[in-house]
């Protein structure tokens, strides 16, 4: 009797997020949204297929993923063979080498499991949404996060954050059910440290930063502080750190160095020191302070559009803030807002640096949305499903270009090239004048090398081996002198021009 009567008082202003809505959706409606996610899903799963790995990030992912798979080293992840890459955590690389090991080394293996962790995403915002709202809601918050920009674009992307996404959305969803319904307590307090397990795997500790931030808001902003309780603490560390700490351990033992590296360059100086000079793997990102923001709001697109719409029923938007029972939307809007203020002082930063708040941002828009407008009218239907159908449109134009006419988008890879020069000979040693080139080492399996030597390039013709070399169209002048005797030009592909030994495949033979 005790227990249940400190539980009603526990809990008594935060039972249920439950608010009587006008909101509703017609059986058309319904029909088109759930449309809508298939379509989306059609579109992903084809620019998977047909759209190359890029230069830099996603090809150098994808990368050291395959090196994974190729060496065996499920421990460290290597960024060149024997070297290590300190850069991230694994998990994400887990995944890519999984996928690559069921499916095969390709573009569709590396993003596979990438884009089931966007479907789990986007399954528990909509059971999240269903269960202290309405299913209308519900699927409508679905089809906003799958369809914008940022997040469709990241869906089956080769990269940390879908990932620890996941992992931020499982402890913000789990840590709010846990505070609304005692009786799945202990399910919801534990899921809520494996979604921080997943978090410190797939990026690290700014992934608890992104999660505690918005929960520590919530519980002072409407003095809940007393709901830390909720959380089984002792099982559910043990539980975290069982999940993460081994792998921690085995990386810092395996390459001594690591820890220092990743927590204090990758962590600290990262984000504080403008055009960060310690990066092991390429360059600080540097930007002004303060651009997440722009970057969200161009993430949220087309949506950020509606946002504003809401601006021209000002009495009716307040009237809806005011009445949030239960903190449904002060959770969702400090959800939506940590890693925007989390990055505002940061000196480098990425676009995706605003993923992790856009699962809220697309509930706390529908939500605010039905107690403000209602029902929505005709326009509002067109105009959505004009915003739905341009997303996945556009997207499909440029899986078609990706096949039909490649060189159109003048992308940052070398599968063209390199299947050039595997149709000379498909052991042609390919050799690349200038930077490395990650798309190059994936698509050659490793085998391609880097030079910016002239006496490299001499002594090809004298290795009784067949070679084609890469040229960038900035050094083409430099190199043509060099290479006029011993090599032909086979084609121009994106950014560079592909020469081949005379006589490859006779000197093969």
């Amino acid at each position: 009797m005790v227990s249940a009567v400190m539980d009603k008082q526990a809990y008594g202003d935060v039972e249920k997020a439950q608010v009587p809505s006008r909101f509703s959706l017609t059986r058309i409606d319904r029909r088109f949204l759930a449309l809508a996610l298939v379509v989306l899903l059609a579109v992903r799963l084809a620019a998977m297929f047909w759209v190359p790995l890029t230069d830099s990030t996603e090809a150098r992912y994808a990368e050291i993923a395959r090196k994974m798979l190729e060496t065996g080293d499920w421990i460290t992840p290597q960024f060149d063979y024997g070297v290590p890459f300190w850069g991230k955590p694994p998990l994400h690389t887990w995944l890519s080498a999984l996928g690559m090991k069921v499916f095969g080394v390709g573009a569709f293996g590396a993003r596979i499991l990438i884009l089931a962790t966007t479907i789990l995403v986007l399954g528990l915002v909509f059971a999240w949404v269903q269960r202290h709202q309405d299913r209308d809601q519900a699927l409508l918050s679905t089809v906003v996060l799958a369809s914008s920009v940022l997040f469709f674009g990241s869906a089956a992307f080769v990269m940390t954050d879908m990932v620890m996404v996941l992992g931020t959305t499982v402890s913000m969803v789990a840590f709010y059910n846990c505070a609304t319904d005692p009786q799945a307590r202990r399910l919801w307090g534990h899921l809520f440290f494996v979604g921080i397990a997943i978090g410190l795997l797939a990026k690290g500790p700014v992934a608890l930063v992104l999660t505690v931030l918005p929960i520590m808001g919530w519980l002072f902003a409407g003095r809940r502080w007393r709901y830390y309780r909720v959380l089984p603490w002792r099982s559910g560390l043990l539980l975290a750190l069982v999940l993460t700490l081994p792998w921690y351990i085995a990386a810092e033992i395996k390459t001594p160095g690591f820890l220092r590296y990743f927590l204090v360059g990758e962590h600290f100086e990262r984000f504080v020191v403008s055009g960060w000079t310690g990066d092991l793997y390429g360059t600080g990102h540097a930007r002004a302070k303060g651009m997440i923001w722009p970057y969200a709001l161009a993430a949220f697109l087309p949506w950020t559009l509606f946002a504003m719409a809401l601006l021209l029923r000002p009495s009716a938007l307040r009237h809806s803030l005011a009445r949030d029972d239960h903190g449904w939307l002060q959770y969702l809007a400090l959800w939506s807002l940590s890693a925007p203020v989390l990055f505002t002082p940061a000196a480098n930063i990425l676009t995706a640096y605003a993923l992790p708040s856009m699962p809220a941002a697309a509930v706390a828009l529908v939500t605010v949305w039905a107690r403000t407008w209602g029902p929505p009218g005709r326009w509002a239907r067109c105009l959505a499903a004009a915003s739905i159908i341009g997303v996945a449109g556009l997207s499909l134009v440029i899986a078609v270009l990706a096949v039909a006419r490649p060189q159109s988008l003048k992308p940052k890879t070398e599968r063209d090239l390199v299947a050039a020069a595997h149709q000379i000979d498909p052991a042609i040693q390919l050799h690349y004048w200038g930077v490395r080139s990650y798309s190059a080492e994936f698509y050659t399996g490793g085998q391609v090398e880097f030079t910016t030597d002239p006496e490299r390039i001499n002594a090809l013709a004298d290795n009784d081996r067949p070679d084609a070399v890469a040229v960038p169209l900035n050094s083409l002048e430099e190199l043509s002198p060099l290479l006029a005797s011993d090599f032909f030009q086979v084609g121009q592909y994106g950014r560079r021009v592909l020469f081949s030994e005379n006589g490859a495949s006779e000197i093969a033979k």
